[in-house]
């Protein structure tokens, strides 16, 4: 049985700012089911606030499913080492 050890390295996540954001929201309000009315995703909460706003004031309905994405960066210690001397101490 060949024998293997993994070494734990430290890596740090972040977020990557070469990709925006993603928010959306979806109305869940409803007895038996759920409205389903949608923001439609957009890359800042402004809209789908005023989305989820104006959807109240017409509807009464006040549950929403707000989702937020981003895409992640995992950076191995070296790079954020480089990183940082790069930008002059901050990675």
């Amino acid at each position: 049985m060949k024998r293997r050890v993994f070494r734990y390295v430290p890596f740090t996540i972040e977020q990557d700012q070469t990709a925006e954001p993603e928010y959306e929201a979806r109305c869940v309000s409803g007895d038996e089911s759920e409205c389903g009315a949608q923001s439609g995703t957009h890359r800042d909460p402004g809209p789908v606030e005023e989305c989820q706003r104006k959807h109240t004031q017409e509807t009464g309905h006040r549950r929403y499913r707000r989702d937020f994405g981003d895409y992640a960066v995992m950076r191995p210690p070296a790079e954020v080492a480089e990183l940082a001397r790069v930008n002059g101490g901050a990675a």
